[in-house]
């Protein structure tokens, strides 16, 4: 039965649904439908529970094998398949079950910086109407009571960045020759070249990818009353409301509530400066396993953001796990 010969494997909020959405395109890669199947982050059936959100998001696991292996059907003959979860370089157990399972398999990770990808992410779920703190600073410090209390990967906005313990693991149980480390300006500022590279890196014909869309771009609502009631409303239907129910009335709501948003904002001085130090020792050992310099994730910031901008007609938040069009 059909398994991935690569697989995107991280960081959240990194591009890599932009990346999947461009390496989709290509005639020799078969990509699942599904982005973010997160089939090797459990050993079985995944939790019940968690933080706001964290259910619904539970019960889109493809976690049965049968069903994970069906995502690849209809691949054409000699296609390389692969799918995108970006956690599976955060989950060190996932690191493990992928070195059992498919122990050949090419491994693609995306590094941003991770204080920018903090942001990015405490961004994505306040605009979804989940994230109940309206500062990043004041997420980031609740960090370790929220991992205590069993709220899923996606609220880890500190441990999600530390790419230098991640990498250290992954080294452990994949020879480096399997694995494509690259920035996620990269894919920003040189996306047909990076995507010539990753092409490479997988053995397919380079020159046929020319752009990576933008994808899962958010929007920022304004802090207020309007944000706290449909915030509020929102909640309800990811943690009290019977599934079906909760899941139909949230569309509808999640667009009200993001309808007025601006573009993603760029982080202060102040709230950069605040979170660096969740983050320095980590990028010391990221430079020792690397090799390459990323003393500029210590500093200032003369460019904040990355794919953001006013979000393409059309477009919803929070399409990971769920069929893609097309």
């Amino acid at each position: 039965m059909p398994l991935p010969h690569f697989l995107v494997i991280g960081a959240p909020k990194a591009g890599t649904t932009a990346l999947h959405a461009a390496l989709r395109a290509h005639p020799a890669l078969h990509l699942s439908r599904v982005k973010e199947p997160k089939f090797f982050l459990t050993d079985g059936p995944p939790p019940s529970h968690g933080g706001p959100g964290d259910a619904q998001t539970y019960r889109e696991h493809v976690w049965r094998r049968a069903d994970y292996e069906a995502l690849f059907d209809g691949a054409r003959e000699g296609a390389l398949l692969g799918e995108a979860t970006p956690f599976y370089l955060y989950d060190l157990d996932a690191q493990r079950r992928m070195r059992e399972t498919v122990p050949g398999a090419r491994l693609i990770a995306i590094l941003r910086d991770p204080v920018e990808r903090a942001h990015s992410n405490w961004t994505h779920l306040w605009s979804a109407g989940l994230e109940p703190i309206g500062d990043v600073v004041r997420a980031c410090a609740a960090e370790e009571r929220r991992i205590s209390a069993g709220w899923a990967h996606f609220w880890h906005y500190i441990g999600l960045g530390r790419y230098g313990e991640q990498l250290a693991h992954l080294f452990t149980l994949f020879p480096r020759e399997q694995v494509l480390v690259f920035r996620y300006r990269d894919l920003v500022d040189r996306p047909v070249e990076t995507l010539d590279r990753i092409c490479a890196f997988l053995g397919v014909e380079q020159g046929l990818l020319t752009h990576a869309p933008r994808e899962n771009v958010t929007a920022h609502p304004d802090a207020g009353g309007r944000h706290s009631l449909l915030s509020a409303a929102l909640r309800a239907c990811a943690q009290v409301l019977p599934h079906g129910v909760g899941r139909a009335l949230a569309g509808p709501i999640e667009h009200l509530l993001q309808r007025r948003g601006v573009s993603r904002r760029p982080l202060t001085w102040d709230q950069r400066r605040r979170l660096i130090p969740y983050f320095a020792a980590d990028i010391e050992l990221l430079q020792q396993v690397t090799g390459e310099d990323f003393s500029d994730w210590l500093r200032p910031r003369g460019r904040s953001g990355g794919l953001v901008g006013a979000r393409p007609p059309g477009q919803r938040q929070s399409r990971n796990g769920r069929p893609l069009p097309g």
